[in-house]
């Protein structure tokens, strides 16, 4: 594999021929000690089962011979038939013996052709001397000293057969012993040899694992530590395994993005810190104008009223003292400055309280809205009782968080928002309905049988100083809706007119929760209250 194919492995790859390489030299290894093994046995079993017993069958091989000899012998030498017994039962065995010597030389064909040599010599032995004289023996023939010894020459040369015989089967066994044991040796080194070729294998491939794999992965650890340090300017190296190189491109890919980011939060911290300095000046110049409006605050509750004040009284006194004396024109005006200066005064101290909402009433604890509630139609007890309104409310209402006075001045502008737009031909029925939409998120409805007001008004309603009706039909500033927005949004919620409302009147909305708003919340409330004011 060239130097670029080894660049296209994986880590897992790396393992994978690694363990490939294991697995042959494993394999090798196997082979070479079952061919060792192998051939340790099969010498082994060469020399005990068949070598050793064929060198003990040839030396009774020789017992046998000998033996029919001598019984041969015997019998000329005394004509006593006893001694031919050894020569029967020899030749017997002498067969049986030919048959275990050659099974077991089978695979000797040089010692089976001695064997066979033997077996001639020995048959023509007994053809050309044994065989004869005991017939003519037998037949009661005298057998001279001179032809009883003469087949002595034929079995000296059966006997040096079987002397060559058993030279050649106790060289072949002594051969075997010596290239078993050269096996043996051969074996044992062999074996010796493997472990240790099987460790500097394994300190090969740790080597080449850790050249290929560790130092790469080191590498990278190192460099990935240099910029989560913060040296966000340190190159990240690409080495190693395709998969490590991909890890690593990927990173350095990173490493480049999060530069670029930083450098980008630089400028924005920059353009920033431009920016705080702004509104460092802004709220400077926030506080100098909340420092002129709680002035004028000041002024409107104080010193614009007092004229009013003393222009209504005056005006009072010029009709009570000179009543007589002016016309009707006259009264009227008179009427008319005092109408204009008690109007006055309601509509500053109506822009008071609206200002102050969020700003000196903005108390957070737990209320009791039932007893908020309760408050309210006391503070309207006179109006319920002279327009014979009649408020259905339910059985209990949650707690919400938020300031008693801000949200007891909610419930009594809404009822009493209903009972002044009341139809002329009814008496008022007002409905409180509670219902809770989310977690720790409250739903309140008002809900009456007056005029009602048309679903394109539904905004206008709560912008304040808009109204749908002159000041001849009905009293007031048009702050009273406005008002209830700026309280329920302050307190996180939101206000609407239900238009889906399809009975008579009108039917009004807000939600309340029953923890804390965020400030977030708040601060979009104020917002949204400050924008409905200028509009």
């Amino acid at each position: 594999m060239t130097g670029r194919g080894w660049r296209r492995l994986t880590v897992q790859n790396w393992f994978v021929v690694m363990i490939a390489a294991i697995t042959i030299v494993v394999g090798i290894c196997t082979v070479v000690g079952a061919v060792m093994l192998e051939r340790t046995n099969r010498l082994s079993d060469h020399l005990t089962d068949r070598l050793s017993p064929a060198r003990i069958e040839g030396t009774e091989l020789q017992t046998v011979l000998v033996d029919q000899e001598t019984g041969v012998r015997g019998y000329l030498l005394t004509d006593n038939r006893q001694f031919l017994e050894p020569y029967a039962s020899g030749v017997v065995a002498e067969r049986r013996q030919y048959e275990l010597i050659e099974g077991l030389l089978r695979d000797r064909p040089d010692l089976v052709k001695g064997l066979h040599e033997i077996r001639d010599a020995a048959a023509a032995w007994r053809k050309e001397y044994a065989e004869p004289l005991i017939a003519d023996k037998q037949a009661g023939k005298e057998i001279s000293a001179v032809r009883a010894e003469s087949g002595k020459p034929a079995f000296d040369q059966v006997r040096a057969l079987l002397a060559a015989q058993n030279d050649r089967l106790s060289k072949a066994r002594d051969d075997a012993r010596t290239e078993l044991a050269a096996v043996h040796n051969l074996r044992n080194w062999a074996f010796i040899a493997m472990p240790i070729f099987f460790l500097i294998f394994g300190v090969a491939i740790a080597v080449l694992l850790r050249r290929a794999v560790g130092r790469p992965l080191d590498e990278l650890r190192v460099a990935s530590r240099h910029v989560a340090a913060g040296d966000f300017n340190h190159h990240i190296p690409a080495h190693g395994p395709a998969d490590i190189r991909e890890v690593a491109l990927d990173v350095e890919a990173m490493r480049t993005r999060i530069v670029a980011a930083l450098e980008s939060s630089r400028e924005h911290e920059a353009m920033l810190s431009s920016q705080a300095a702004d509104l460092d000046a802004q709220a400077v110049e926030l506080r100098r104008s909340n420092a002129e409006l709680e002035q004028f605050a000041y002024v409107a509750s104080h010193d614009l009223q007092e004229p009013l004040r003393k222009i209504a009284t005056f005006c009072q006194l010029l009709a009570k003292r000179y009543g007589d004396v002016l016309d009707e024109r006259g009264a009227q005006y008179i009427h008319f400055a005092v109408d204009g200066a008690t109007r006055m005064q309601g509509l500053i101290n109506d822009l008071l309280s609206y200002s102050r909402v969020g700003r000196l009433y903005d108390a957070r604890r737990p209320v009791n809205l039932e007893l908020k509630l309760d408050k309210a139609l006391q503070n309207l007890a006179a109006t319920l009782e002279e327009t014979g309104a009649v408020v259905e409310r339910p059985d209990a209402l949650p707690p919400i968080v938020g300031d008693p006075t801000l949200l007891s001045l909610l419930w009594q502008n809404l009822i009493g928002n209903a009972i002044k737009f009341r139809h002329p031909d009814r008496p008022p029925v007002i409905r409180v309905e509670c219902e809770q939409v989310q977690e720790k998120e409250w739903r309140f409805c008002v809900m009456d049988n007056g005029i009602g007001v048309e679903p394109e008004f539904a905004d206008k309603i709560f912008v304040i100083f808009q109204r749908l009706h002159s000041r001849e039909a009905y009293s007031g500033t048009g702050i009273g809706l406005a008002m209830c927005k700026k309280i329920v949004e302050n307190h996180g919620g939101h206000i609407w007119l239900d238009t889906s409302h399809g009975g008579d009147g009108a039917r009004i909305c807000f939600t309340l929760r029953t923890d804390t708003p965020s400030a977030e919340t708040r601060i979009a409330a104020a917002t949204s209250s400050t924008r409905g004011s200028s509009s």
